[in-house]
């Protein structure tokens, strides 16, 4: 009866904390799918996104739109660099990796092995990047919503509502809200984290 929220692209100083008082709120957990150079910028928020439960996990370091095109050298570069940067933020390596837009290469799945990462994809996106109507964007997370299913919103980079809200922040409470009335629980991607943080790879 579990579901998992996802995030990407963050963390952002305006968004991000916002997203966490509403998780608060309905008693939920996410997992944050973070861009290595935000979270250099902003290592405190990581560090919070930790702090209160939630998972902290690695989204590239620059985000790079050629991403799937890069070869075993420049994706190497990409998520080392993310591992080290999470970290240093909140004392523990991310155990999952999303690809940037989604895209992957076949040389992507030796470098996340060799560095003892999981690929995480998705099974239902809000595509909240573009879509400033919450009713939109929350239905197609909601639609046939089932135990087992990935949910992808953003917690930057994302459209605004007519009043300039981040839609996420206006999805949010009615998608859990939604979740808890369904008899599901939103929990993050934690597993092999404590042994992996034990046993950190990253050379």
């Amino acid at each position: 009866r579990q579901i998992a929220l996802t995030f990407d692209d963050g963390p952002d100083p305006e968004v991000t904390p916002r997203v966490l008082d509403i998780l608060d709120r309905y008693g939920a957990a996410a997992s944050f799918f973070c861009i290595g150079e935000r979270v250099r910028a902003y290592p405190r928020i990581a560090a919070e996104i930790a702090r209160r439960g939630h998972s902290v996990e690695n989204h590239s370091l620059t985000h790079p739109i050629p991403f799937g095109f890069y070869g075993p050298t420049a994706l190497r570069r990409e998520i080392e660099g993310t591992q080290r940067a999470i970290s240093e933020a909140i004392g523990r390596l991310p155990a999952y990796f999303r690809a940037p837009f989604g895209i992957r290469s076949p040389m992507l799945e030796p470098v996340i092995a060799r560095l003892g990462l999981q690929l995480a994809s998705w099974t239902r996106r809000g595509i909240d990047t573009v879509d400033g109507k919450a009713d939109n964007v929350a239905g197609r997370l909601w639609q046939g919503l089932a135990a087992g299913d990935i949910l992808l919103l953003h917690d930057r980079i994302g459209a605004r509502t007519a009043d300039g809200t981040p839609v996420a922040l206006a999805v949010l409470p009615m998608l859990l809200a939604r979740i808890k009335d369904a008899g599901l629980a939103s929990v993050s991607l934690t597993i092999g984290c404590d042994e992996r943080a034990a046993h950190p790879r990253v050379a």
